[in-house]
């Protein structure tokens, strides 16, 4: 991932780890020591090269084995990471490691949640831009080793109308078909709060429709207009977005539609417990 050197060289910036007066004062500089990252709960691991790249970064005779991969459903009491090399690079890297690893496990285990409450064979669960900024690659990396598929990376990758933008527009269809022309191969999704929205958006023949903040009985009725709508070679895709959870996921699942966004995943993610233990040799 493009940004992810210069995120760890922020956060041992920011964690001061070349300046650390407690371990300088009592640890030797030539103390060497062996290390473990251990999962104190279950979940789904995120981040160990990362977490593995922070060592090696304070010093390069830091040695590394990987002993679960991003992607790995673990239990409590595996270990993650073992690290052998200079006491003080283990002890000063030891916070932004974990730092990176808890909160990236945390969105893949969340992730691997909804995944599991959605199951159907057919709606997938989709994440959101509410990410931590700086962090968006690592958060959507995240929520790829929990199973969910990312949604756009940013602005420019594909039309996203939404309330506000729609406020704005006069014709919808007219402008729909100005972006066809201009933006031939990407996709359109309009964001629907209301039925009017919704015909408004099969009318300009949206390839994705999103219906956001909803309910479940008129998500219903949306859903019912817009499936009644898809004839010939036009069927869009349908999307559910507000106030998902873990509760409410599966019961949304079940209306057979193709996508459901959740935003909790990547901005209210609990860190996954995971510490590091270490034996001064």
């Amino acid at each position: 991932m493009k940004n992810t050197k210069n995120l760890i060289t922020l956060a041992l910036k920011e964690d001061g780890v070349f300046n650390d007066i407690t371990t300088k004062s009592l640890i030797p500089a030539a103390k060497k020591a062996k290390a473990v990252l251990i999962a104190n709960k279950p979940g789904i691991l995120c981040g160990v090269d990362i977490s593995a790249e922070v060592f090696k970064s304070i010093d390069k005779k830091c040695k590394v084995k990987t002993k679960k991969n991003d992607g790995s459903k673990i239990k409590k009491g595996e270990h993650v990471l073992e690290i052998e090399g200079p006491a003080y690079a283990i002890l000063t890297g030891e916070r932004t490691a974990l730092n990176f690893l808890q909160h990236l496990s945390g969105i893949a285990t969340l992730t691997g949640e909804f995944v599991a409450a959605a199951k159907n064979g057919k709606t997938k669960i989709y994440d959101t831009r509410k990410t931590i900024p700086g962090y968006r690659d690592l958060a959507k990396y995240a929520v790829r080793c929990g199973g969910g598929v990312n949604h756009r990376m940013g602005l420019s990758d594909m039309v996203l109308i939404k309330d506000n933008h729609l406020f704005l527009t006069k014709d919808l269809t007219s402008k729909v078909n100005q972006l066809r022309k201009k933006y031939k191969k990407m996709l359109i999704e309009v964001e629907c709060e209301n039925i009017d929205q919704v015909k408004h958006a099969l009318e300009a023949k949206a390839d994705i429709i999103m219906l956001d903040n909803t309910g479940l009985a008129n998500t219903k009725k949306m859903i019912n207009l817009i499936r009644k709508s898809s004839i010939g070679n036009y069927k869009p895709e349908i999307e559910i977005s507000g106030g998902i959870n873990l509760k409410t996921v599966k019961q949304f699942a079940k209306l057979g539609i193709e996508r459901i966004s959740v935003g909790m995943m990547t901005h209210s993610a609990p860190a996954l417990d995971i510490t590091l233990e270490t034996t001064i040799s």
